[in-house]
C-alpha cells in the first residue's frame, strides 16, 4: 500500500501532465477552430451520426466548439486544470460513444473531429475510437494525478501562500 500511496503523492505528476495538457489542449483548440468558423458544416456532421434529436443539433453545433476552446485553453494555461480535464474527459467519452454507435450501425461518415467535409479526409474507423480512448486516458491521468499543475493554478496557489 505504501507504494501506491507514494505514487499518488509523487511530485513528478505535474511535469508528466504538462506535455499531456499542452497536447490535449492543442488538439481541442485546433479541432474547434473549424467548427466555430463553419457551424453549418459541423451541424451536418453531428446530424450524420443520427443520435441527437433534430431540435438539438444546431444548439450542439453552436455551443460545443466554444466549450472545446475554453477547455483546451484552460489545459494549456494550467487554469482550473482538473475542471478542464473533467470537461475534456466528458466530451471524449461522449465522442467515443457516438463513434461506437455510428460504427455499429454501419454509418459511413467522417469523425467530425476536425475540418472533414469530405469523407475521405478523416473517415470514421475503429482507429478513431482507439485514438479517442488514448486521449481519454491522458485526460484521466491529468484529472486524477495533476493536483499541483504547472501554470496559472500553481502561480495563484503560491501567491495565496505568500499572503
Amino acid at each position: 500500500m505504501t507504494g501506491v500511496k507514494s505514487f499518488l503523492e509523487w511530485k513528478g505528476h505535474p511535469w508528466i501532465s504538462l506535455p499531456l495538457r499542452w497536447y490535449l489542449g492543442g488538439i481541442f483548440v485546433y479541432a474547434c477552430s473549424y467548427k466555430i468558423l463553419n457551424p453549418g458544416s459541423f451541424a451536418v456532421e453531428i446530424a450524420t451520426y443520427q443520435i441527437l434529436p433534430t431540435q438539438l443539433i444546431n444548439l450542439q453545433a453552436l455551443i460545443l466548439p466554444w466549450v472545446e476552446l475554453a477547455a483546451g485553453l484552460m489545459l494549456i494555461l494550467g487554469f482550473r486544470t482538473r475542471a478542464a480535464a473533467l470537461l475534456i474527459s466528458g466530451m471524449l467519452a461522449m465522442f467515443t460513444f457516438a463513434m461506437v454507435v455510428a460504427l455499429l450501425n454501419g454509418i459511413e461518415t467522417s469523425c467530425g473531429c476536425f475540418a472533414s467535409e469530405k469523407l475521405g479526409e478523416h473517415p470514421l474507423t475503429w482507429l478513431s475510437v482507439g485514438r479517442d480512448i488514448g486521449w481519454l486516458a491522458m485526460a484521466g491521468y491529468i484529472l486524477v494525478f495533476d493536483h499541483d499543475p504547472v501554470g496559472i493554478d500553481r502561480i495563484g496557489k503560491k501567491r495565496r501562500r505568500e499572503k
